[in-house]
């Protein structure tokens, strides 16, 4: 079944399929089977390249645009593409950090680092140890980073209490949320410098400092030396608002507004993984538009699989959960992105001071 989701609905996992599986690691192994026979798992590396290489042409294009340009507020123009182009090579980090691109660990880590760093400008290492705690509990309370309070608060019970302007600002997240990624972009960076910088263990630190600083370091300077400072500043700003943007309004639809899992919560990975995600519907335009994360219930189920085969599992694993009762999530990107706008609305409102708790009310009398 689909649904177009709500505001983190509760969980109920129904085992009613003709065949009646009552085993949870059965009903995972029988799909994972159905789709590894189906050649699904199979590495794509052709499409990759071919992948990498597109990207980087327009890449190469946009700076022969920006030569051409010299001093002259066109250049706003290519900050924008370069914005959006930066977002596409994330994409492919995030693939190889999958192991969706090479059939080598090393050859998928040394590729996503090489994306990461030294083009995109974040942290291979924060972004795998973030990431994947996040697949290993979607949307788990304590478990997963990225439902942890930020300057954005994903559940009512972090948003009560909190006053002043802080306080003021959650209570507007909902609309505020658009606008606020505009400092996305800027956020990423500072975390991967204070990610190299930090005590304790950092994979492959000393070559993560060295690619972040030619990359950081080498784009200022590039900028600084050749467009007049306002300017400069101005390219910057519009490039990294492209990115924060383009990053957040890719990632924001895949479980925000999803049900939200207690930290002890009895739920099997195949419940925990299609309850708690949704799909974007959209066909090859989507795909691309969001690098594969369209289908963040496939994405999650089976992480290491190539972006070409989501959309024939997807159609493998809907009718699978249909068979078994299990809420299957997919809406429009426009119906996704107001789903997310009215759920953080709602959890902002718990930080009003006289906001109205219905189970807190219900459980005083």
């Amino acid at each position: 079944m689909t649904s177009p989701g709500s505001a983190a609905p509760s969980i109920r996992i129904v085992r009613t399929g003709p065949r009646g599986l009552a085993n949870p690691t059965s009903e995972f192994s029988a799909l994972l089977s159905t789709v590894r026979d189906a050649g699904l798992l199979r590495r794509r590396r052709g499409f990759y390249i071919v992948t990498f290489l597109s990207i980087s042409a327009a890449m190469g294009a946009a700076w022969v645009g920006f030569a051409m340009l010299h001093d002259t507020w066109y250049q706003l123009l290519i900050a924008g593409v370069l914005g959006i182009l930066l977002t596409q090579y994330a994409f492919l980090a995030h693939e190889a950090s999958h192991r969706q691109i090479f059939n080598s660990g090393k050859a998928n880590d040394h590729t996503g680092r090489f994306i990461a760093d030294l083009i995109v400008g974040i942290s291979y290492s924060w972004w795998m140890s973030k990431h994947s705690r996040h697949h290993a509990n979607p949307n788990t309370v304590d478990k997963d980073p990225d439902i942890e309070p930020d300057y954005i608060i994903f559940r009512e019970e972090d948003a009560v209490g909190i006053k002043g302007i802080y306080g003021k600002l959650v209570q507007r997240q909902g609309w505020l949320f658009f606008p606020a990624l505009t400092l996305e972009g800027l956020n990423l960076h500072i975390h991967a410098f204070k990610t190299v910088f930090r005590p304790g263990k950092v994979d492959k630190r000393a070559l993560e400092i060295v690619l972040l600083a030619i990359r950081n370091l080498g784009y200022l300077a590039v900028l600084f030396t050749l467009l007049p400072p306002g300017l400069a500043f101005a390219f910057l700003g519009v490039q990294l608002a492209v990115f924060g943007v383009y990053m957040g309004a890719s990632f924001a639809p895949n479980h925000t507004g999803m049900p939200i899992l207690a930290r002890d919560a009895k739920v099997d990975f195949l419940g925990r993984q299609v309850l708690t995600s949704r799909n974007i519907r959209g066909g090859a335009f989507m795909n691309v538009y969001m690098g594969g994360l369209n289908y963040q219930i496939e994405h999650h189920l089976f992480p290491s699989m190539a972006r070409p085969h989501l959309r024939r599992a997807s159609e493998i694993v809907r009718e699978y959960c249909e068979d078994r009762g299990i809420l299957y999530t997919q809406t429009g990107l426009g119906e996704a992105y107001g789903i997310v706008t009215r759920y953080l609305h709602k959890v902002g409102l718990a930080a009003r001071p006289t906001f109205y708790c219905p189970t807190a009310a219900s459980a005083g009398r």
